[in-house]
């Protein structure tokens, strides 16, 4: 298998292209700042994604920008912290903040030369046309989880996606799907069959971060460290 085997690249956007957990240890400061305790960036990370993933369970259609301000209120509580309202909505509309990771635009930009392009991922569209912005890039399609009604590790999120990739012209063996996260994005890539590169962001650090435990391991096809190294992988293949 070869990376040059693919027609169209299927991302997911926070984590891989998204510095999203800079973004929310800077959003939660206000929180994590007042706690009676120390927490370290990974205690922090860690019980944001306990609460995000039980709130996505519950609340299933509310879009990321409403769900959010549920995840800083358990957040608030579990620390021990009195959080205001305007406070936990400022936190919904923190993601217009969160920083692309440094190669992502780069990266996109030289991969629209060889792939389509499509983003699959847990946000809303108003949130992520900010984070759009800071990629550079048109993206051949966008599917997100205010459109689908759901958010993934859902197999619903994925059934969508590959139906509507086929009305531009794509195939689910032409797709390769490209993230960070084993629990939100390989583990169900591997339960639909999808092929998968793992962009291994947090290959530095312990644990999984912002994300949950995904169980046992997925099997991934490629792994990078970065964008960066896929895209020099990538040209060395047509090099070769």
């Amino acid at each position: 298998m070869k990376l040059t085997d693919f027609k169209a690249l299927t991302f997911d956007c926070y984590g891989t292209l998204i510095d999203w957990e800079s973004g929310m240890i800077e959003g939660l400061k206000p929180l994590t700042e007042r706690a009676g305790r120390r927490l370290s960036r990974d205690d922090i990370l860690e019980a944001h994604a306990r609460h995000e993933s039980s709130q996505q369970n519950w609340t299933p259609g509310r879009r990321y920008r409403d769900l959010l301000p549920i995840v800083y209120k358990r957040l608030a509580e579990e620390w021990g912290v009195v959080a205001t309202a305007e406070e936990c909505t400022a936190y919904g509309e923190s993601v217009k903040d969160w920083p692309a990771f440094a190669d992502s635009a780069e990266a996109l930009r030289y991969l629209k030369q060889h792939y389509k392009l499509i983003i699959l991922s847990n946000v809303d569209n108003k949130s992520f046309s900010f984070s759009n912005k800071k990629l550079g890039v048109d993206f051949d399609a966008i599917y997100t989880a205010e459109d689908i009604g759901s958010y993934k590790p859902s197999a619903r999120n994925f059934d969508y996606m590959l139906e509507k990739l086929a009305t531009i012209g794509v195939e689910k063996s032409q797709v390769l799907h490209t993230a960070e996260s084993m629990f939100h994005d390989h583990a169900p890539a591997n339960r639909v069959g999808l092929a998968s590169c793992w962009i291994y962001r947090r290959h530095a650090d312990q644990g999984f971060g912002a994300t949950m435990h995904p169980g046992d391991m997925p099997n991934v096809d490629f792994r990078f460290d970065s964008m960066a190294d896929l895209v020099k992988a990538h040209r060395q293949e047509l090099g070769a």
